[in-house]
């Protein structure tokens, strides 16, 4: 009986991750069906997962007729550039509160990540007004500076964690050598805290490459809109494109897929070696 419990628990493991799985990629799975399925198989009576017959008519569609190209262009440009002054600034906040002598240090982590907490409803008419009064409606500038407003709490958090897990005797060693602050930080810990970057890096460009409300709100132009406010002009008053806007989603969530599948290895340990005091 007791040789059988280990055979039970792996045999229930398995079964838990297939179910888990199925449950997470069965959305990606129909979402890409639906987008190689004619517009009459979508509204048919009996729904069917293989596209039959195939058709990349919602890819045309969503390229030609859409210009969906410029929606993910904007989209990119403004996520880098999030993600690299998110990395950049949270870098030096999480550096600062974890090496130098400040106090209250603990009391502003949380000040910092409090402000993420505000409802972005709540904050979005204010922030109209100000970016319309600087005349940055319409410009990327005024997405970057409210994404790096909101990835900044989460990053500086992560990385202030990690950067707790290294040892201090790195720090002594450098000093010996004659390795300034600034050194110590881009020479030293950056490039032992790799995970950590790739961890944060990703979820400040997935938060910026997914957000709705303000790039609806600080965009009307074609030329600055980014991919959830171009998927959301795909409809009309009297139809909804379901093909297209699959196919446009499918093109835009395949990238993250890849990021995060490619960098697993990183975000898993960045995650948890963030977690845990040596």
């Amino acid at each position: 009986m007791k040789s059988d419990r280990p055979l039970v628990q792996s045999l229930a493991l398995y079964v838990g991750a297939v179910l888990i799985l199925f449950w997470s990629a069965a959305p990606f799975l129909w979402q890409f069906s639906t987008s190689f399925q004619l517009d009459r198989e979508l509204t048919a009576a009996t729904p069917r997962l293989w596209p039959d017959p195939f058709t990349l008519e919602h890819y045309y569609n969503a390229f030609v007729g859409k210009q969906l190209h410029r929606y993910v262009w904007n989209s990119l440009v403004v996520s880098l550039a999030t993600t690299a002054l998110c990395l950049l600034v949270g870098s030096l906040a999480a550096f600062s509160l974890s090496r130098l002598d400040i106090k209250g240090r603990f009391g502003i982590l949380v000040v910092i990540l409090s402000v993420s907490m505000f409802p972005q409803i709540a904050i979005v008419g204010p922030l109209y007004l100000v970016a319309s009064n600087l005349g940055l409606l319409d410009t990327y500038t005024a997405l970057v500076i409210t994404y790096l407003a909101l990835g900044l709490p989460l990053v500086t958090w992560v990385l202030f964690g990690y950067f707790e897990t290294l040892p201090r005797e790195i720090d002594e060693a450098a000093r010996m050598d004659g390795v300034g602050l600034l050194g110590l930080l881009f020479r030293v810990i950056l490039p032992m805290s790799l995970p950590s970057l790739v961890t944060t890096g990703l979820l400040a460009f997935i938060t910026a490459w997914n957000e709705f409300l303000f790039a609806l709100a600080f965009t009307s132009d074609i030329n600055r809109q980014t991919i959830p406010v171009g998927i959301a002009n795909f409809t009309n008053q009297y139809y909804v494109p379901w093909g297209d806007i699959a196919a446009a989603s499918a093109v835009v969530t395949v990238p993250l897929i890849i990021l995060v599948l490619f960098f697993q290895r990183h975000i898993i340990e960045g995650l948890t070696q963030g977690g845990v005091k040596e």
